[in-house]
């Protein structure tokens, strides 16, 4: 059975981001929309510290050792060193930062704002505060999220465009696609194996695409139902907000609306586990470095409009290798990256 306990101090507001440290499993930061980045043990359960933003901080990122990027609705990129306290401006967007991912082969930040643009920062170019932006990059729509493996760029905007991009060459776009799913787009990760990525939406659907053009590659992507519920006989389909591949087996978990968070073999086209549901929307998720815990944010996203919802949580699940793995492995990391069917 899965072990799981309740984080204390938990935001004060709507949880925007969980993200586990990238090699201290122990070390959670946790931003929100009550403009605090906070930073956790999770063996010890206490928060460590915390900074703040003038707004609503909608996503934030580790980068080297205890280095925390952040950004929100006051428009400004920031970077915070937790070993030294050191607040670092690096630049800012004319809208919303709304998504950003630290790029280790390159050692630089990008970001993706509602202002349409996608940013590439270090805190090591330019000489004065404010001035550390490597350049900006116009994109035909707003970011709604984006995420980064090994030189691959993934960028997931209104009108349902996915564009890819080589880090190394931001000037010229890699592929440019329309996404499979019908409806917005909400969240976008890679897989560990750098083959593709998966994308969720707001009508309950999870899709999965191959960077590899080729019409063989392309033949394998999927897409699939999820977080949904019967109520009185009428289908309810809710957003799918989270997503997180497991960093060592490539299985992924998804978090809705729905309050409920589901463990994908996606090799076996199997659905691992359903875990109980969360007390409202999972607006969050993020696995451990090792693995074996799975942070989860239980936080209204507002979906329905202001109401009264439950308190702003966040739990932690032990998870075991084997409730993670998937079923048989897969003969190669190709076919590991498949994704279920209508389950």
């Amino acid at each position: 059975m899965s072990a799981e306990y309740e984080l204390f101090e938990p935001p004060n507001d709507a949880i925007s981001a969980v993200v586990f440290h990238p090699s201290k499993p122990e070390v959670l930061m946790v931003s929100s929309w009550d403009k605090s980045v906070a930073l956790y043990d999770t063996v010890k359960n206490h928060q460590t510290s915390k900074y703040y933003h003038q707004a609503a901080v909608l996503d934030c990122c580790f980068g080297e050792g205890m280095e925390a990027y952040s950004g929100g609705l006051d428009k400004t990129v920031k970077m915070h060193d937790f070993a030294s306290g050191k607040d670092t401006v690096l630049g800012s967007h004319d809208d919303a930062v709304r998504a950003m991912a630290y790029s280790t082969a390159n050692n630089f930040l990008v970001t993706g704002s509602w202002d349409k643009t996608i940013g590439t920062w270090d805190h090591r170019a330019g000489g004065s505060e404010g001035n550390h932006n490597l350049g900006k990059y116009h994109q035909p729509e707003k970011i709604f999220s984006l995420d980064v493996c090994d030189q691959k760029l993934v960028v997931a905007m209104a009108g349902r465009h996915v564009f890819i991009y080589d880090l190394r060459n931001m000037k010229e776009t890699l592929q440019r696609r329309e996404s499979s799913l019908k409806y917005q787009t909400r969240m976008v990760r890679c897989m560990r194996d750098g083959l593709g990525y998966a994308s969720s939406s707001i009508e309950g659907r999870v899709a999965v695409e191959f960077f590899d053009p080729s019409a063989e590659s392309q033949a394998k992507k999927y897409a699939f139902k999820c977080h949904r519920m019967t109520i009185d006989g009428t289908e309810t389909i809710y957003p799918v907000n989270a997503l997180a591949y497991h960093p060592i087996h490539g299985t992924f978990a998804s978090g809705g609306s729905d309050g409920g968070v589901t463990l994908w073999d996606g090799f076996n086209k199997k659905r691992l586990r359903q875990y109980p549901r969360y007390p409202t929307s999972v607006s969050s998720l993020s696995w451990s470095c090792d693995g074996k815990t799975l942070a989860v944010a239980s936080s209204y996203t507002y979906d329905e409009g202001e109401k009264d919802h439950a308190p702003d949580q966040i739990f932690l699940r032990s998870i075991s290798d084997q409730e993670a793995r998937p079923k048989t492995l897969p003969p190669s990391s190709a076919s590991s990256a498949a994704v279920p069917r209508v389950i």
